[in-house]
């Protein structure tokens, strides 16, 4: 199993921070390190100093880092157009030699759209915009080299597109699909994805979201292998003093964590991985919501990566 650690700077983080948790993550062994992609805090927080947008920071620790993969849980189809966003990704995909991974969904918060004048159209309609990006995206990625691309849909209509730049891994960076909806998610994963991902659910919850892709998958009749993947709240210490404590600061209770996210000793982290490993999953998401502890991190890495 695969660790990953995946931070949501919307609720408060400066790209100096994130570029301080991505290089201790890469320094620590992690596999990669992933952002959310919103521009409004949600909760009780200040959400100061702002937002920063996933794909510029990508782009500057694609060029702070040398390792580690970098990635989005999940880009917002809602914020961007697929033919600058293709180039977006494919740039920074260069730009890190080849180490970017690219999850989309449908956007969902409608207060941020609403902050920012981003318009927030009906669940079916981010739907259909999401299925036409996706072919858009990876039909861009994908034209060989002096071809060009068009594309007729619902939303997007593109015409003799030179289908530029090329990203560095051949065909595209790694797609990921996450969410837990019962048809058109499973549906667009296996047509589209490289990796499916279930966010912040229990084992069992987690087990039947990939039951339902795996289903999907043969009813497609696709051959290439899926990867399944889980993101979850990380809230580790050394004895409990140390976990109640790393709780209060990210304003969550111990036994509530211990019930939805992966939280208490090293030795119960792993415990709890293993009952997710046990249906499959490949990779877990540790999503770090207090940025300035990086004794977290180590503790992590020396006590939980290490004896995976």
């Amino acid at each position: 199993m695969r660790l990953r650690i995946f931070t949501e700077p919307q609720q408060g983080a400066s790209y100096d921070t994130l570029l301080r948790v991505a290089k201790a993550a890469e320094d620590l062994g992690f596999d990669a390190f992933f952002r959310s992609d919103h521009y409004l805090k949600m909760g009780d927080v200040s959400g100061e100093p702002g937002p920063t947008d996933a794909w510029i920071t990508l782009a500057a620790l694609a060029r702070e880092t040398s390792r580690i993969r970098l990635g989005t849980l999940m880009t917002a189809a809602t914020f961007r157009h697929p033919g600058p966003l293709a180039i977006s990704v494919a740039q920074v995909d260069q730009m890190s030699g080849g180490r970017v991974e690219f999850g989309i969904g449908t956007g969902w918060y409608t207060a941020e759209h609403t902050a920012y004048g981003i318009p927030f159209p009906s669940l079916r309609e981010r739907f259909e915009r999401l299925e036409e990006q996706l072919e858009i995206i990876t039909g861009l990625w994908r034209t060989p080299p002096g071809q060009t691309y068009s594309f007729e849909g619902a939303h997007y209509r593109l015409v003799d597109s030179p289908a530029l730049p090329k990203p560095v891994q051949p065909g595209g960076p790694p797609v990921l699909i996450g969410g837990v909806g019962a048809k058109r998610t499973p549906r667009l994963a296996a047509r589209f994805a490289h990796e499916y991902n279930v966010p912040f659910n229990r084992p069992e919850e987690t087990r039947q979201a990939f039951e339902r892709v795996r289903a999907a998958c043969e009813q497609a009749g696709r051959t290439e292998p899926m990867v399944y993947s889980a993101a979850q709240v990380i809230c580790c210490g050394r004895n409990e003093a140390e976990v109640a404590r790393r709780a209060q600061a990210i304003g969550r209770e111990v036994d509530e964590l211990r019930e939805n996210g992966l939280a208490g000793t090293p030795g119960e982290v792993l415990d709890k991985l293993g009952r997710f490993a046990e249906f499959g999953t490949e990779c877990v998401y540790l999503q770090v919501l207090d940025l300035s502890d990086l004794d977290h991190l180590e503790l992590l890495a020396g006590e939980v990566l290490a004896k995976l």
